[in-house]
Parts: structure tokens; sequence; C-alpha cells
């Protein structure tokens, strides 16, 4: 599976980006689609990662002000990030997931200023 992820940027803090991710290749139509991200000297961690029936998970942080959404047809997932703080700043990835094994995309980096 190939992903193809766009939308990153430079925005100021609490202003809005959109991320959206788009997966080819051989796709099982149960999966997980999701976004991580890896501020500079941290590990890569979670923010939103949603199923293919449509369930999301957040990670607290972005509770309230990031959704993620996805369109099954088109293989795509799309983050919606909102009210964005400078600690939202990092490169974010997009992944897809299939029970233990996942696929990431090629990184987009979001920065936040203040």
């Amino acid at each position: 599976v190939q992903l193809q992820a766009s939308g990153g940027g430079l925005v100021q803090a609490g202003g809005s980006l959109r991320l959206s991710c788009a997966a080819s290749g051989s796709i099982r139509s149960n999966n997980v689609m999701g976004w991580y991200r890896q501020a500079p000297g941290k590990q890569r961690e979670l923010v939103a990662e949603i199923t293919s029936g449509g369930r999301p998970t957040y990670v607290d942080s972005v509770k309230g002000r990031f959704s993620i959404s996805r369109d099954n047809a088109k293989n795509t997932v799309t983050l919606q990030m909102n009210s964005l703080k400078l600690e939202d700043t990092g490169v974010y990835y997009c992944s897809y997931s299939v029970r233990a094994i996942t696929n990431w995309g090629q990184g987009t980096l979001v920065t936040v200023s203040s």
C-alpha cells in the first residue's frame, strides 16, 4: 500500500490546516487509517485514527480541535486541524494499518508560529 499525503504548511497559532492522504495499492476492507506526528526531539505519536467503520480515536491533546474523517470509496483520510497550537508543530505521517502491519506516508511538515 502506498500513501500520498498533502496539506502541510506554515500557520499562525489559532489557525487551521487540513491534511489529506490517499491510499493506493492492495487495500483491505478492514483497515485503520490515521495520522501520527513527530515533533523535533520527540518520538512519533498517534494524533488520530479512524477505522474503516468510521470510529475515530484522538490523542487527548487534540480532542475538540482536530477532526478525522475518511472516504472509503476513495481510500482517503482527512485531518482537519483547528485552533492550532505551537505544540502541534511537527512532521505528520499518514498511516494505514491492517492488524499489526502499518504502512507510512512520506510525512508532511506542519509549522505553527506565534
